[in-house]
């Protein structure tokens, strides 16, 4: 998608990197060259506007899923473990998700 118009960073580069801009995963400088950019291209703004509508919904609808009970720390302990160059070879395997009501989910059929 593009206006059409020229502008001093192009569009395609601002919707490659939309993601980045919406989560400030990008440096200050580069922010300020998107916001410029809003400023200027309507079509841009509305991808943005959109975008981050989608972002808003995802989390409020998906964002307050309970986690499981130590998942936390057991992740934090294999990042620790690849940091140090300790990590086992071979990925362990999860443990399967509770389903409803606490209970076990059934395991999936082998078709």
């Amino acid at each position: 998608m593009s206006c059409g118009k020229p502008h001093e960073t192009d569009c395609s580069e601002v919707l490659d990197h939309l993601y980045e801009y919406l989560d400030r995963e990008m440096p200050e400088g580069e922010c300020v060259k998107f916001e410029v950019h809003f400023e200027e291209c309507s079509p841009c703004l509305e991808k943005y506007g959109l975008e981050k509508a989608v972002k808003k919904l995802v989390k409020r609808c998906c964002g307050s899923d309970d986690v499981p009970a130590g998942l936390r720390s057991k992740v934090l302990t294999r990042i620790e473990l690849i940091r140090a160059g300790e990590a086992p070879e071979h990925p362990v395997e999860a443990e399967p998700a509770p389903g409803p009501a606490g209970r076990e989910a059934a395991p999936a059929d082998p078709a």
